[in-house]
Formats: C-alpha cells, structure tokens, sequence
C-alpha cells in the first residue's frame, strides 16, 4: 500500500492536476431538488420486476391461501400483517431508488473552490479524474451514476441506485422487509 507521501508527489507530478478548463461547472440544480432517479435500463428493469415480485406475492397469499382458508380471523390477521408488510417493503424500495444516495458535487475541482476550503500546509486533495469532483474520504466513483458517491456501498440494480451515505437506512429496511 502506498504512502500519503506517494499520493502527494504523485499529485504533484500531474500538471494541470486542479485546472478550472479541465473541469466542467456542475449543472444547475433543478426544481425537483429532493429527487433522484438514474436512467439505466437494465436497472429500471430491475426494479419493475422487484415491484411485480412483490404483487405477485401479494396476489398468491391472498387469493391462493387466505381466502380459501377455513378460519376468518386467521385470514384477517394474515392478511393484514402482510399487507402492512409488503406496502412498507416497497416504501423502502420507493425511497432507496429515489434518495440521493450522497453523491458528490461533479466539477467542483477548480482552483477557486480549492482555494476557498483554506487548506493547511501539507494537507492532500484528492480529486476524480472520472467527474472532476473533490473526493471525500470513503467516497468512489460509480461507473453507472457516473458520480462520486459518499460512503458508497455498492450500485444494486434492484433498486436502480447506489447504496451509499443517504439511502442506506432504507436499503437495508427494504432487504429486511
């Protein structure tokens, strides 16, 4: 493993390493500023079918086994528990595809901003060469957000969304549900 001291010089090395032309201002933020949705097929596939896993489950054990069972309070009970059950899995699973798992600012590596964090002496930046942004420590890169996410577990199709810093209360409420 490699040093800091290793990390600095390499930094060093690179020319140009925090130019303003090389990184691109990050978009303005919409109105929609709570909302996060990654388009990728595959993933948004995904999670249509987890959605479906679900109502099949629901459709199974209310018209397969509850229905034709012979006690009314037990079908009640059942059926209640599950249902309360499979709405608060697919809450979980609403919110961990729409929560901004803590994706980092793309193309704040610029030589004002890194001015204006009034660093001390010594004191390393790492920056993304992917999407131009100031890497926080426990921060990677995503190559299918094609961000740098906070903390970031790893990207599940199934929730079409990493699992990072943000969203990962509601990941693990979703895959406990």
């Amino acid at each position: 493993m490699r040093s800091p001291a290793h990390r600095c010089r390499d930094i060093e090395r690179q020319a140009g390493y925090l130019q303003p032309d090389q990184c691109v201002p990050p978009p303005p933020r919409g109105t929609a500023d709570g909302m996060w949705f990654i388009q990728d097929g595959c993933g948004i596939v995904c999670g249509v079918i987890t959605w479906l896993l679900v109502f099949y489950a629901e459709f199974v054990v209310l018209f397969v086994m509850l229905v034709p069972s012979k006690s009314l309070v037990y079908s009640i009970i059942n059926g209640v528990l599950f249902n309360a059950l499979a709405f608060l899995a697919l809450a979980s699973h609403f919110r961990a595809m729409l929560t901004d798992p803590g994706a980092v600012p793309k193309g704040n590596a610029t030589k004002e901003f890194i001015e204006s964090l009034q660093l001390k002496p010594g004191q390393v930046v790492y920056k993304c060469p992917k999407c131009c942004s100031i890497k926080p420590d426990r921060a990677h890169h995503c190559s299918v957000c094609k961000r740098c996410i906070r903390k970031m577990d790893h990207h599940c199709p199934w929730v079409n969304n990493c699992v990072g810093e943000e969203n990962q209360k509601y990941f693990v409420l979703f895959t406990n549900g």
